[in-house]
């Protein structure tokens, strides 16, 4: 089978290529996947450019969708045939979906109901598992205001749309007018370009001077040292990404306004919060009314070029197609 491999870190387009390899034979317990579409993440990019590679080879990627064509011992023969999303493909493994096929445990091959298609099911796996379990954490949402950094981004979008339908009032926070533009169409009440405008300013003249009650945060290490300014007393800040290993927090606004600060990482989800996370994933996907991302597809050969796409801040999910 054709897959994308590196075998050292650096830059995409020198150390990414096609390569063939064997095709995978499921093990007890694993299905088969042929994989119609892989989703690239920024987690994807970060992992191939830092330093030390855990294995000789890797081929990257977590997300994908894509049809089980050869199940091991243990798992139903009926799965054969399976229109299936992937999730936590290349997580703590080497063999990920950058390829024409892949074998993982038969729990991360959730049914894929028709009607959504190969290149949403790519979307899913991080960006809407992060953003249900991030606006699980703020509880109730009637009547609250939440603030989305990021919002145009692929978690961003899932992040507005299912704080709104729960209730929230989203201000969203963007670099562009164009990135405005999405957010509002994904259920957004008002957005904030922070490039032209000044964000505390305007998060409190939203809110009557109060300051939003909780913030999904995108970028832990650029926006922690203004979140006691934008928050209301007793605000939450919900963490799921940081564009630097380190942060730091402003101790004083943020316990004299006793802000609740949560951080997760979705590939180590505890089972029960992943069983609630999948499920809810699966009803919201049967329901039909999610706005997905917009999907910008190269082939498979071109995975240098979407994994630069990501680094770019691409408007839109990024796919590959083997």
């Amino acid at each position: 089978m054709k897959a994308a491999v590196y075998r050292q870190p650096g830059p995409a387009r020198e150390v990414l290529h096609l390569e063939d390899l064997p095709l995978p034979a499921p093990g007890p317990g694993e299905v088969r996947v042929r994989v119609a579409c892989s989703g690239v993440n920024p987690s994807d990019v970060k992992t191939r450019a830092r330093p030390g590679l855990p294995w000789p080879m890797v081929v990257p990627h977590s997300d994908g969708a894509g049809t089980i064509d050869a199940v091991g011992a243990g798992v139903d023969p009926a799965r054969v045939g399976q229109r299936v999303w992937l999730w936590n493909g290349q997580w703590e493994r080497a063999m990920g979906t950058a390829a024409e096929a892949i074998a993982l445990p038969a729990r991360q091959a959730v049914p894929l109901p028709e009607g959504v298609s190969f290149e949403a099911g790519a979307s899913i796996g991080i960006p809407l598992m992060t953003a249900f379990h991030a606006v699980a954490q703020l509880g109730s949402l009637l009547g609250r205001t939440v603030l989305v950094p990021g919002a145009a981004g692929a978690v961003g979008l899932y992040v507005t749309q299912l704080a709104r339908a729960a209730g929230a009032r989203v201000i969203a926070i963007v670099s562009s007018e164009a990135k405005a533009a999405l957010a509002r169409a994904a259920g957004a009440d008002s957005t904030i370009d922070y490039r032209r405008e000044d964000v505390a300013a305007c998060v409190k003249s939203l809110t009557g001077g109060r300051g939003a009650d909780a913030i999904v945060e995108v970028d832990a290490a650029a926006n922690a040292r203004h979140w006691g300014d934008w928050l209301a007393f007793g605000g939450q800040v919900v963490v799921y990404g940081s564009g630097q290993a380190d942060m730091a927090l402003p101790f004083r606004p943020l316990i004299l306004g006793f802000v609740d600060v949560r951080f997760f990482i979705v590939y180590r989800l505890p089972d029960d919060a992943l069983r609630v996370t999948i499920d809810g994933v699966t009803d919201l996907l049967q329901r039909g009314t999610l706005r997905h991302p917009a999907p910008i597809v190269h082939a498979l050969d071109d995975i240098a070029a979407a994994h630069e796409a990501v680094e770019a801040g691409a408007p839109g999910k990024v796919l590959v197609r083997p």
